[in-house]
């Protein structure tokens, strides 16, 4: 037994304590971040952001390749997940990279996805459970696709749902109350589309929520915070927009923000701290990222991507969803 001088995580800052320890402390922490993975030029950049004060790094070690148009997954605590998207020329792929929270370190796992897929999927997050990646466009085929594989995080291994979308779509987005279920927003089949589906994680089995979105989008981004409210965001519909939508997770309720982006935009992404703040970043206004507070909806200006970019995909390691 050791007898130590440390700080407490319940003290306040600059206040010591004495205590008696078994065992060292940890030598490693993970710091809660966002990472927007990839690009509309088929780059493999991976920009991270420290939450809550956004400071943004560039990985050095980005995807194993080029991707654009792919989707992101997270298990807070332990990794990030980038899904899919195309190689130079939209060619889509089954890859999926793996990015340890405690390191940065990218893996890619021997089981990608079931088909290839590109033109922006969804991807939903479970934390601690499974991850979800659906709908998007297939080289197989040449076609759009109605099935969602899951990811279970405690090995990484693949299962397809036998429940599929409503209908085949990409252009498509999603987000997730932790715990409870994805949301699946807006996207296009033959037109863009409005609808929204939701996926109970008890089940695993799709319904159509009476609230859709205020317009029919493709393209937009989404982010939750999870356990209140989920957000869809900009998208295309017969021009870009700035439109904010807000879903309430204690009844599925819409509403629409009273400020919405600070600049019209599609392709872009979005990731969260829950119980803080959520982010919507990039698309085809550029760099730009708008920061969204939880407490009462407000917007301002966190820090820009490295560069100016779009049809990314993005996960976040948030600390309360550890």
């Amino acid at each position: 037994m050791t007898r130590v001088e440390r700080f407490h995580p319940g003290t306040k800052v600059g206040e010591w304590v004495s205590g008696t320890i078994a065992a060292p402390l940890p030598t490693t922490h993970v710091f809660s971040a966002g990472y927007v993975m990839g690009s509309g030029s088929y780059t493999d950049i991976v920009d991270k952001f420290l939450l809550p004060d956004d400071i943004r790094t560039t990985l050095a070690t980005g995807l194993s390749s080029g991707r654009s148009a792919g989707a992101g997954m997270s298990n807070s605590g332990t990794a990030g997940y980038h899904a899919g998207g195309g190689t130079s020329g939209n060619i889509p792929v089954t890859t999926v990279d793996k990015l340890a929270y405690s390191d940065d370190s990218r893996s890619t796992l021997a089981t990608g996805l079931a088909d290839t897929r590109t033109n922006i999927p969804f991807g939903i997050s479970n934390s601690g459970t499974a991850g979800y990646i659906g709908g998007g466009w297939s080289y197989t085929g040449n076609d759009v696709i109605d099935k969602t594989d899951k990811f279970a995080f405690s090995n990484d291994s693949r299962s397809t749902l036998s429940d599929t979308l409503v209908a085949a779509l990409s252009y498509v987005s999603g987000m997730a109350n932790s715990g409870t279920a994805g949301y699946v927003g807006a996207g296009y089949t033959t037109s863009n589309l409005s609808r929204v589906e939701k996926l109970p994680f008890s089940s695993d089995t799709y319904s159509t929520l009476s609230a859709s979105l205020s317009a029919a989008v493709r393209l937009g981004a989404a982010m939750a915070n999870s356990g209140t409210a989920g957000y869809f965001a900009g998208g295309y519909a017969s021009s870009s927009v700035t439109t904010v939508d807000k879903f309430a997770f204690s009844n599925d309720a819409r509403s629409t923000l009273g400020t919405g982006l600070s600049a019209a935009t599609y392709a872009g992404s979005g990731y969260a701290n829950s119980g803080v703040s959520g982010y919507f970043c990039g698309g085809t206004s550029g760099s730009n990222t708008d920061k969204f507070a939880f407490s009462n909806d407000s917007r301002s200006t966190g820090t820009t991507l490295s560069t100016a970019r779009s049809y990314m995909g993005a996960a976040a390691n948030e600390s309360s969803l550890v």
